[in-house]
């Protein structure tokens, strides 16, 4: 399966890692590997992964993100 790291910023403490880690998990096709704070590490059984879904998840509940360098 594809993976991905993604940069999150605006995350501070657990309840931020709570909630990106909610709205991470409702996308379609991800699964969530790891979050912690400032970032996710997810993989997908779809191709590609739908990076794009999972950054305007995140978005909805007050985060911006970019893939990880």
């Amino acid at each position: 399966m594809p993976e991905i790291t993604l940069q999150i910023d605006g995350m501070h403490c657990g309840s931020c890692v709570r909630r990106a880690s909610q709205a991470l998990a409702s996308v379609e096709g991800v699964v969530v590997n790891e979050v912690r704070v400032g970032a996710a590490r997810l993989t997908s059984a779809a191709e590609p992964l739908p990076v794009d879904a999972a950054i305007a998840a995140l978005a909805k509940v007050g985060y911006t993100a970019h893939r990880a360098q």
